[in-house]
């Protein structure tokens, strides 16, 4: 089954973007991400219509942050993303004819529900600011000086 890696990946970028002070391209990111320009062209073109990132063009464009990291949640992310299905299960049919089936459907389907609203409220209290401190904590500890060629280490 198919993982969707988006959020991930954009809070990602998201971040490799917060430790720089300028514009980066497409092509700077794809780098990080270890993806395609134009991956990252079509999910910053969402981030920007929701108003979390701009885009610049021409020499020295590239993509910046629109965004407080002290404001913006994961959950504002997920939402700028179109929503995607957070569980990778689900019901066998979602109309069956059969009474057993029926009552399956109705216990995962409430389970379902539950993980889903739990995991969205998460996602509700969890800022950019503090992912971008769990960063900063988790380089302080390598004992590296900070810079922005280590930044885009992986």
């Amino acid at each position: 089954m198919k993982r969707d890696s988006r959020l991930s990946g954009v809070l990602h970028v998201l971040l490799h973007m917060g430790e720089h002070s300028g514009p980066l391209t497409s092509d700077v990111l794809a780098r990080a991400m270890d993806t395609n320009p134009v991956v990252i062209r079509r999910i910053m073109a969402g981030l920007r219509d929701q108003g979390l990132v701009r885009s610049e063009k021409g020499h020295g464009g590239g993509w910046t942050l629109a965004c407080d990291f002290t404001t913006i949640t994961l959950r504002d992310i997920y939402d700028a993303l179109g929503q995607p299905g957070i569980l990778a299960m689900s019901n066998r049919t979602d109309a069956p004819g059969c009474l057993v089936e029926q009552a399956v459907n109705a216990a995962l389907g409430q389970a379902f529900d539950a993980a889903e609203a739990l995991l969205l409220q998460r996602f509700a209290e969890v800022t950019l600011a503090q992912l971008s401190a769990d960063f900063h904590a988790r380089f302080a500890a390598t004992g590296r000086t900070f810079d922005m060629e280590t930044v885009y280490e992986h």
